[in-house]
């Protein structure tokens, strides 16, 4: 479990954020909680039925690029099932809109093992491994990158209404879109008219309807990696994957499990491989990111400037939430800026991120590093300098051997669904 967040003082808020990149023009939150309750009492074997026929009709949505301004982008665009519902591509983030013209401003997430991220809260308290529910852990869960909306409903809303993704920038613009696909049909065949009788209760009902597509846990939380196996006795790792999860678990070298979680929980639940907490690691600046040729953008996570309600902040400004670990070996860019674009250098960043700064981050004209050159200097505070981040200095050993590095990457290729022996 990582320590707790440390809250620095109050600094002045940069208030041009908010500016610098497209936001949604509709609150996805509030337009998922629009659908009303199903018309009628049911049994139980209505109600399995009820939620296949939304699942079914989530799914057909999901591949569904009528849903976009483009008409050529989907939820599977950015979101592969054969690459754990990340991006097929490489590409740091996304090209969307209404002509597929715009960028987005963040790697596209992962959409599995999402089922059970708890609610954002600014207090977590967690005693699975510690038996103390004293222990406040900070700023944790939520979805997305800055844990903006708690739903898998509200996710689906956000591409759907964000200007440089699906581009439907009116609630009314998507309900069009999805009763010219034949989806608003749908949707009355399954709940009835009423809840289909306002544009507003058609986008509820799409994001209700992808929302029980993702609890397919066939699909999205399937538990099927050769990890898994290994901790069901079925599977033994090999003598390179062992080392790896051992500099994985040891604080004294990866100390990744802090975050990760590796190991099951109390009560026998498989490790999610995230505490779903908030953490800066002072991630490079990403050049291929279009908004950032603006030398006044700045993606601060929590504090702005996709998410809002946290602004006055600054003590959240940097972080963003640990993603699982689960299927990491599938993606082909990472961090939320998808800065690398290969799992080892993932890991090696953690290394020697203080080691050998210049590996990793720019230099000045006369030759000085620009170590965290995407974090004002005023929030740096906030980064993590627990181990491996723990007061290491330029030219010292890193945390990592460079076997051990490999041994990791081994390890994590273990968490890969789909395993067959």
């Amino acid at each position: 479990m990582r320590k707790p967040h440390r809250v620095v003082p109050a600094l002045a808020v940069l208030l041009t954020l908010a500016a610098a990149a497209p936001s949604p023009p509709v609150d996805p939150q509030a337009a998922s909680q629009a659908y009303p309750l199903p018309p009628r009492p049911m049994t139980r074997a209505q109600a399995f039925a009820r939620a296949a026929a939304l699942s079914a009709l989530g799914k057909r949505m999901f591949f569904d690029a009528r849903l976009s301004a483009s008409g050529a982008q989907s939820c599977a665009s950015c979101h592969d099932p054969a690459h754990g519902f990340s991006p097929a591509n490489d590409l740091p983030v996304q090209p969307g809109g209404a002509h597929l013209d715009q960028a987005g401003t963040r790697a596209a997430p992962g959409l599995t093992y999402l089922q059970v991220v708890p609610a954002f809260t600014e207090h977590f308290h967690d005693s699975d491994d510690e038996a103390d529910e004293s222990v406040d852990n900070g700023p944790t869960g939520g979805l997305t990158w800055d844990g903006r909306v708690d739903t898998t409903a509200a996710q689906a809303m956000i591409p759907l209404l964000a200007e440089n993704e699906m581009a439907n920038l009116t609630i009314e613009t998507l309900a069009e879109r999805a009763r010219a696909a034949g989806h608003v049909a749908e949707l009355a065949a399954i709940d009835g008219d009423a809840a289909v009788a306002t544009p507003q209760r058609i986008a509820a009902g799409i994001g209700a309807a992808l929302a029980a597509f993702q609890q397919d846990a066939a699909l999205f939380f399937p538990y099927s990696s050769k990890y898994d196996a290994v901790l069901a006795g079925r599977a033994a790792l090999t003598a390179q994957e062992a080392r790896g999860l051992a500099a994985f678990d040891d604080p004294a070298r990866g100390d990744c499990a802090r975050c990760h979680i590796s190991k099951p929980g109390l009560d026998g639940t498989p490790p999610q491989f995230t505490d779903y907490g908030m953490i800066a690691v002072g991630a490079p600046r990403n050049p291929a990111i279009p908004a950032n040729a603006d030398p006044a953008y700045v993606d601060l996570g929590v504090c702005g400037p996709l998410r809002t309600d946290m602004a006055a902040r600054p003590e959240y400004c940097g972080l963003f939430r640990t993603p699982s670990l689960r299927n990491v070996a599938l993606r082909r860019s990472y961090f939320h800026n998808g800065v690398f674009h290969t799992l080892r250098d993932a890991v090696a960043f953690y290394a020697s991120r203080d080691t050998d700064p210049g590996r990793w981050y720019p230099k000045n004209a006369d030759g000085s590093v620009r170590k965290f050159d995407d974090l004002p200097v005023q929030y740096r505070a906030n980064l993590d300098d627990e181990p491996p981040f723990d007061g290491r200095q330029p030219g010292g050993a890193p945390a990592l051997t460079e076997q051990e590095i490999d041994d990791i990457v081994a390890f994590l290729r273990t968490l890969t669904d789909g395993w067959r022996g």
